[in-house]
């Protein structure tokens, strides 16, 4: 059965890529409609639903992955930064404080159950100096970025500590998705926590 990750992100890719299973990537035709009268979290599970839909009605012979994250601080939803400016005011909201990352995950199956959950992990940033921000900044890796920085990337110099599953902090939940395509005869069995063990945000630019 052919599995398609409905998403352009390099991150997913390369994480989903670690369970050895061939898939596709496509672009969701799906547009982000961001609503103040909904929590994060089912904000966010609702966009990784509506990727992944999006998806599969195009192709009903496939599994298809979608996944969406965003970010917390304090009561407020945090998504990409719209310029620099913004990148910048996001950064400097962040810096000595504690946000959490939410990053949701929906598998549309044909003839299948599916998966929908979303995983949550807490990042604690290093009290960093404006100038330090526009160092970073100028690097130009915030502009895709949930929260305007890369945690695999040099944005991880930023951190100072992550609580939780942080491959979804970095965009894709890889537990639940290998759990699935496991079941489903879509994967073969893997060593996931050998994954998460080996390749941590520390590392990741051994990828």
């Amino acid at each position: 059965m052919r599995l398609i990750l409905a998403s352009t992100s390099p991150r997913r890719r390369e994480i989903l890529s670690l369970l050895g299973v061939p898939f596709e990537t496509i672009a969701p035709p799906f547009d982000e409609v961001v609503s103040p009268s909904r929590s994060i979290e089912e904000e966010v599970l609702d966009f990784a639903i509506g990727k992944a839909a999006s998806v599969a009605v195009q192709h009903p012979d496939a599994v298809v992955i979608g996944s969406d994250t965003m970010i917390l601080l304090g009561d407020k939803k945090i998504g990409k930064p719209a310029d620099a400016s913004d990148a910048k005011r996001m950064l400097a909201a962040f810096a000595d404080r504690t946000h959490r990352i939410y990053t949701s995950l929906a598998i549309v199956e044909p003839g299948g159950p599916g998966l929908r959950c979303v995983e949550e992990a807490e990042v604690k940033m290093r009290a960093y100096p404006e100038k330090e921000i526009e160092e970073y900044l100028a690097c130009g890796e915030s502009y895709d970025k949930a929260g305007a920085y890369s945690i695999q990337g040099r944005g991880g110099e930023l951190i100072e500590s992550i609580e939780g599953d942080y491959l979804a902090a970095v965009g894709l939940p890889l537990r639940p998705i290998a759990r699935y395509l496991m079941s489903r005869g879509v994967a073969k069995a893997v060593d996931v926590e050998k994954i998460y063990a080996e390749k941590s945000y520390r590392n990741w630019s051994s990828f």
